[in-house]
């Protein structure tokens, strides 16, 4: 590699240096505690060995009444009836618990001190949306961290021994042949590696983050086969943004174990995305739950030498191995821990797109967020050709009109056309330059890399 190459890759990097990584993580369960002996339905309660009965009603999402007092510390029977749509729970810092599906009353026993107890739902996600709540003994507080449970690590550190990150290949893929399509889409609940030494407990559609690409025509007839498998622990649901269906029909959640078959038509041409909604839809959104869809003109796209799918979205990283933290991904300013391109931090930085000096390249870029707008540019080139949410910019167009950035607030989708002048390297970011350090940067190499050979 000559000089000047070697300037332009150290220069790049030095872009893609990952800053802040280490953030405060608020404190509580990410997964259910394993059984008590003091857990268990109506039936297994011993209310005769109790000073009472407490009834809390959780709904989505939150508990009602959320701070209950008691005359004297001792053994109380809680009873939780579930009116909401998704399974809850109530847990107690000592492990204590009892599981609710949808319209199910349970049981469990619980110790209450002098301090008095807190209470949550250890569903990821439940308790950081809200469901959290106290037992209060009169004439004292509550006792307890604010958030029922143990304190996770204060810091989320880079792990040496978490395992490498998978490349994504960012290739679009073909369009789908024929005009009706059945489509397998199989939830999953695994570990990722999201940026060299952090992995985290994530959610997809198909086992991927973002989801499948799913590439169609105007016209033609979609129907995704969404299965939660039986050994998942939430319920999980699909919004195509490409469709046109009742909200509390094919988006409905599913709980572990069950399906559903959403069918929709693709009557608008764009790039478009999907995701889960169930509630908190930002915590499953935040959680690598979302795709892209390509829905083509149905005269279909002209030929280009090569295309690429990218998908901007966040990490707000929970600890070591658990899902994302919720709370973060609330806050009124947004600050995530990485910004990046198609699940993985500063992934094409270190496995570069390749391209043909001089050939066309086309990108359908998409901004899943869930908070942060992307500002997607090409070091190096123009682009020739925009189609953002129907709007174009034509290639050879009378004023020679070009674009330097596409603007993408979350949900919104385009496509960009361009070529490379030269053999090099062609970074590939979000302009907003507080979040390339944080991942969001990729390389497009044309040639060889070395624009002097």
């Amino acid at each position: 590699m000559n000089r000047r190459l070697t300037l332009i890759v150290a220069a790049v990097a030095g872009l893609g240096m990952v800053a802040g990584c280490a953030a405060p993580s608020a404190p509580g369960w990410t997964f259910a505690p394993a059984a008590s002996p003091t857990s268990g339905t109506l039936a297994g309660a011993s209310p005769a060995a109790t000073l009472g009965t407490l009834e809390i009603e959780a709904f989505d999402l939150g508990f009602t009444p959320a701070q209950l007092t008691v005359d004297r510390p001792g053994r109380y029977e809680v009873r939780l009836s579930n009116t909401g749509l998704v399974p809850h729970d109530v847990t107690f810092p000592d492990g204590a618990f009892a599981h609710a599906g949808p319209g199910e009353q349970v049981g469990v026993v619980v110790d209450v001190p002098a301090g008095g107890v807190s209470f949550l739902c250890s569903i990821p996600g439940h308790a950081a949306a809200g469901m959290e709540g106290s037992i209060v003994v009169r004439g004292q507080a509550a006792g307890g961290d604010d958030h029922g449970g143990p304190l996770p690590a204060g810091e989320v550190a880079a792990d040496p021994n978490a395992p490498a990150y998978a490349p994504r290949d960012a290739s679009a893929p073909a369009r789908l042949p024929g005009d009706v399509h059945d489509i397998d889409l199989v939830i999953t609940e695994q570990q990722m590696t999201v940026a060299p030494g952090f992995a985290q407990a994530v959610w997809t559609f198909g086992g991927t983050v973002p989801g499948p690409v799913i590439r169609v025509k105007v016209g033609d007839t979609i129907r995704v086969h969404l299965k939660n498998p039986a050994g998942s622990k939430l319920s999980h649901s699909i919004d195509f943004h490409a469709s046109q269906v009742a909200w509390n029909d094919e988006m409905r959640s599913i709980a572990p174990g069950e399906e559903l078959v959403y069918e929709w038509r693709a009557d608008y041409a764009g790039v478009w995305m999907y995701h889960c909604g169930t509630a908190p839809a930002l915590h499953h959104i935040a959680n690598g739950m979302y795709g892209m869809v390509i829905v083509e003109p149905r005269a279909g796209l002209a030929p280009v030498d090569h295309e690429f799918a990218i998908v901007q979205s966040e990490w707000y990283l929970g600890p070591q191995g658990q899902p994302t933290d919720l709370e973060k991904a609330m806050a009124a300013a947004p600050a995530p821990d990485f910004v990046l391109f198609n699940g993985v931090a500063d992934q094409y930085k270190d496995h570069p797109l390749e391209v043909g000096t001089g050939k066309r390249v086309r990108i359908f870029v998409l901004n899943t967020g869930p908070s942060i707008d992307s500002s997607f540019h090409v070091v190096g080139t123009i682009f020739d050709t925009v189609v953002k949410e129907g709007v174009s910019l034509e290639r050879g167009n009378d004023g020679a009109w070009g674009s330097q950035a596409v603007d993408l607030a979350p949900a919104q989708g385009a496509f960009v056309e361009f070529t490379t002048a030269e053999d090099g390297l062609y970074p590939m970011v979000t302009h907003a330059f507080n979040f390339v350090g944080r991942g969001a940067l990729g390389l497009i190499q044309a040639g060889d890399g070395d624009p002097a050979s």
